[in-house]
């Protein structure tokens, strides 16, 4: 096994090229968009498990210098009354708490770690196809291009096209039923600490305010709405977004429509899809990790820290096993029950509107947050 080709720039297309760097197999990233994406205003959290796998293949210390840490979770009711409280813990080491990351920042923290190790990032290949044999696969772009290796590795996202040509039969993305909306003004309706997240549970919808390092807020929010396809929800203004939010929390006595009216920055939303289970991970030489082997809802906020673990355990099962489909076998075989058991507790949190996170309840703290990989063991 000495080369892999990587379909998807994001956080599990770049932390899979890097764990495959450390495990000796050689890496291409091939990302649709020929620039980076604009994701002004999204942010995102990865959880102590997310930082002990980077730990794994030394990115650690790099990505939590990107970040500000998140230590406290506090859910507010939709009368403005405080009904809970707990730390965001994990580790007796502060270096491996939670953080709270700008995705764009994330994203160039990974991108500057890509050029470090010389692992090449092809822009503007957008998957089209890919023929699997006994010696190899061959990846065809949307350009007429092509590129071949030993396996081939969707790292995609939620509308995946490799999961599909594993599978043509894969299920198709759920849609949750919800927008999720996110928004920073540098106005200060309510004073919440960097690394505190409050989250408010309204009549009508789910608010979350977290503050920004610099000053200010970041804020999402998760509220019923109609499916919309890419194009529509990149046609939703920010007007259009701000007077929506406005409407669904402007009744609770929270500051929820107040962070909203303050908002001038761009505000994006999207729709809110998971994908509770995958029946196929691989088809012998192409497999998937990240979003398009199991899409999660944002609400339990695991989804770049499970996308995270999932690079560093494939990159050690192809490492360790010499045969790539008993490789991947092993790969899901370690994985699957972990992941699916964290889109059903979103899925459920997101449903009833309440926040209280996987990693936050006593009894199943071991099973996520305390969740370690070790490099230096054989898979």
């Amino acid at each position: 096994m000495t080369t892999a080709l990587i379909i998807g720039g994001g956080i599990a297309g770049a932390v899979t090229a890097i764990a495959l760097h450390k495990a000796g197999i050689g890496a291409t990233v091939y990302e649709a968009y020929a620039t980076p994406a604009d994701e002004i205003g999204a942010f995102l959290t990865v959880g102590t498990n997310g930082i002990d796998a980077l730990q794994a293949v030394d990115l650690d210390r790099s990505v939590a210098a990107a970040g500000v840490p998140a230590r406290w979770l506090q859910v507010f009711d939709a009368a403005g009354e405080q009904v809970g409280q707990a730390p965001i813990t994990g580790s007796e080491r502060p270096d491996l708490g939670p953080r709270t990351f700008k995705r764009a920042a994330l994203y160039r923290v990974l991108q500057d770690e890509l050029a470090a190790r010389d692992l090449p990032v092809q822009r503007g290949k957008r998957l089209v196809d890919g023929t699997a044999t006994t010696a190899g696969v061959t990846a065809t772009f949307a350009d007429g291009s092509s590129a071949g290796a030993d396996v081939l590795i969707g790292a995609d996202g939620v509308h995946s096209v490799t999961r599909q040509l594993i599978d043509p039969a894969a299920p198709e993305p759920r849609y949750t039923g919800q927008h999720i909306v996110y928004g920073f003004t540098d106005k200060t309706p309510v004073e919440v600490p960097a690394d505190t997240y409050q989250m408010i549970r309204g009549e009508k919808g789910f608010f979350g305010i977290t503050g920004a390092p610099a000053g200010g807020l970041w804020w999402f929010a998760r509220v019923s709405g109609p499916e919309l396809t890419s194009a529509q929800a990149a046609a939703v203004t920010t007007a259009q977004w701000r007077d929506q939010l406005i409407a669904v929390f402007e009744a609770d006595r929270t500051p929820a429509a107040a962070v909203v009216a303050a908002t001038t920055e761009p505000i994006v939303g999207t729709g809110n899809y998971d994908v509770p289970t995958v029946p196929t991970w691989h088809n012998g030489r192409m497999t998937i990790a990240g979003d398009a082997a199991h899409a999660a809802s944002p609400a339990a906020a695991q989804g770049a820290s499970m996308a995270i673990e999932d690079a560093v355990v494939l990159a050690k099962c192809l490492r360790d096993i010499a045969d790539p489909a008993t490789a991947f076998d092993t790969y899901e075989r370690h994985r699957r029950e972990r992941v699916e058991r964290l889109v059903q507790a979103s899925a459920a949190m997101s449903q009833r509107r309440t926040q209280e996170r996987p990693d936050q309840r006593s009894s199943n703290a071991n099973w996520l947050r305390d969740h370690h990989i070790d490099w230096d063991s054989r898979i």
